[in-house]
């Protein structure tokens, strides 16, 4: 559906985006990682026509984006939905009217507008909201709106600029349940930019880390979290603080095997003593990952690692 091949983008003699590659599929929720200043929104323009590039290629729909014309963009655009970080509602237009904004504009008739506006409040559960104003909504409501009213011309892809950074983590969550919501009901090709790696893991299937305008990792997003590298470790914060004596070995617990008792069992198996040094369990995309840390003497490290390779453990030696 999207494919990006050796793509550069310049501001003026500054280059923000570098021999960007990626390709997302139909269906798929994709997450655009980095910190401000990353080049993930100005990513997230080209791909909408917003921002113009001047090397390698871009196709969405198998167009490639930087030679449609005024008319083909218009047309293009139509199919790619966008939502923003501050909502952008009309203040004077109340709810209905702002979600029926750009059938207006395409000329669609009353009775359509008012077929598909209705259908939408229902979605975000917002019905009884219709005739209310922005200024009498919460933020959450407010977002809720905004992404009814990208949803209006049917598009194939919706595009997310960092649309939960202004929310409580209350109101985040419910807004990432609508998008998931969306992307399983309507089909929906959802592109989701964010510094929240929060947000990764609760909604996105697939995702790049951005990092100065270049890529600095990407893949699955189990994958990301489970085994980080350096630059991912360094993005999230991590500093593993290992024991200088023995061996330390990091175990890594994929979704099939995170919550099976292997360590216990391991330990009556071997009849070893060791140290957990630290580890973790944590949610992705409604499955359980997890890594751990042990320390053990030098002396059982073979008798360790025949067991965790018997029960197809990933681990490395720190």
């Amino acid at each position: 559906m999207i494919e990006i091949k050796n793509l550069d983008k310049y501001f003026g003699n500054d280059k923000v985006l570098n021999n960007i590659s990626l390709k997302i599929d139909k269906g798929e929720i994709f997450a655009m990682v980095g910190h401000s200043g990353a080049g993930k929104s100005t990513l997230l323009r080209c791909i909408n026509g917003l921002e113009s590039y001047e090397i390698g290629t871009l196709k969405v729909f198998d167009k490639e984006v930087k030679n449609l014309s005024t008319t083909e963009l218009k047309s293009f655009r139509k199919d790619v939905g966008m939502i923003f970080q501050h909502f952008s509602l009309m203040q004077r237009k109340n709810v209905f009217d702002n979600i029926a904004l750009p059938m207006q504009v395409w000329g669609f008739s009353k009775d359509e507008i008012k077929v598909k506006v209705d259908e939408l409040l229902k979605l975000i559960d917002l019905s009884h909201k219709s005739t209310a104003y922005p200024s009498e909504l919460s933020g959450g409501q407010k977002q809720r709106v905004a992404i009814a009213r990208a949803l209006t011309l049917d598009p194939q892809i919706l595009l997310s600029d960092e649309a939960t950074s202004a929310l409580d983590p209350n109101t985040t969550t419910s807004i990432l349940d609508l998008l998931k919501k969306i992307n399983k009901e309507l089909g929906i090709t959802i592109i989701i930019v964010t510094h929240e790696m929060d947000v990764v893991k609760a909604v996105a299937q697939k995702a790049i880390l951005l990092e100065h305008g270049n890529i600095i990792g990407q893949g699955e997003i189990e994958d990301l979290f489970l085994q980080p590298d350096k630059k991912m470790k360094k993005f999230l914060g991590e500093k593993e603080v290992i024991p200088e004596d023995g061996e330390n070995i990091k175990l890594y617990f994929p979704k099939e095997i995170a919550q099976y008792s292997i360590i216990t069992h391991m330990a009556r198996t071997l009849n070893i003593d060791f140290n957990i040094v630290w580890g973790k369990l944590e949610k992705i995309n409604n499955h359980v990952i997890g890594s751990l840390v042990i320390n053990i003497t030098a002396s059982d490290k073979e008798s360790v690692t025949q067991y965790l390779d018997s029960k197809n453990v990933t681990w490395e030696i720190l």
